[in-house]
């Protein structure tokens, strides 16, 4: 990212939700995006993945620049490259665990099968579960193996432990993490929650817009030591 910016609205209803952001993101790194509520973390994870496309700036993956690309080549990068994990988990509920993850290994051009990704994930046992007959944590773990199982190059979380308590939230980023490791995907993680920080190769922090600073953590923290 270079100058990276995106403003919405006009004249007095004009807000900036990123300010000229530079930041260069490595494959098979795993960052923690740490702020506040409205310092522009989503908006940033957005433009990462495609969703959105910057005002002004930079944005490249590899030889593409998506600040520029049309909406062809970011459908293709959204389904070729980059898998998404929100804090809710938008799974279809009359379809099982198995058939969630098979909808995107259907489209993928090198996918996992349905089953490897979720036992990546410890849910081997729920292949042919419904979300209904699944906890909170179990879903959003469903919701990881269907954003890794077309094996991405990036991998976006928000906030994916929001709704969860604390103890089905660390199970949580334990797949996150395993994922990373096991995949080499570069994994973006977006919170407030700084207690996450210790489990990243990099932390940076990002209020109104901007990147403030960054913290590279000379060796990441096992999951379940998180001092929560």
């Amino acid at each position: 990212m270079r100058g990276l910016t995106k403003v919405y609205g006009t004249d007095a209803a004009e807000v900036r939700a990123l300010s000229g952001v530079d930041l260069d993101l490595h494959a098979g790194e795993l960052v923690v995006l740490l702020g506040p509520s409205g310092s522009g973390k989503t908006t940033l994870l957005n433009n990462l993945g495609g969703l959105d496309v910057p005002t002004a700036g930079e944005l490249w993956h590899r030889d593409l620049n998506l600040a520029l690309a049309n909406e062809d080549q970011l459908t293709s990068f959204r389904r070729e490259c980059v898998g998404f994990i929100f804090q809710f988990y938008n799974l279809i509920p009359s379809l099982t665990a198995r058939e969630n993850v098979g909808l995107i290994t259907e489209i993928a051009r090198n996918p996992m099968a349905p089953e490897a990704a979720l036992a990546l994930v410890n849910l081997q046992a729920r292949l042919d579960h419904f979300p209904a007959q699944l906890s909170g944590g179990e879903q959003q773990r469903v919701a990881i193996a269907r954003a890794i199982a077309k094996r991405p190059e990036v991998l976006l979380c928000d906030e994916p432990t929001g709704a969860l308590d604390v103890r089905t939230g660390i199970v949580v980023l334990e797949a996150i993490a395993r994922a990373n490791r096991e995949l080499g995907t570069l994994t973006v993680i977006i919170t407030h929650n700084a207690v996450m920080a210790d489990m990243a190769d990099r932390v940076v922090h990002f209020s109104d817009g901007h990147v403030h600073h960054e913290r590279r953590n000379a060796r990441r923290a096992p999951v379940e030591s998180l001092n929560w």
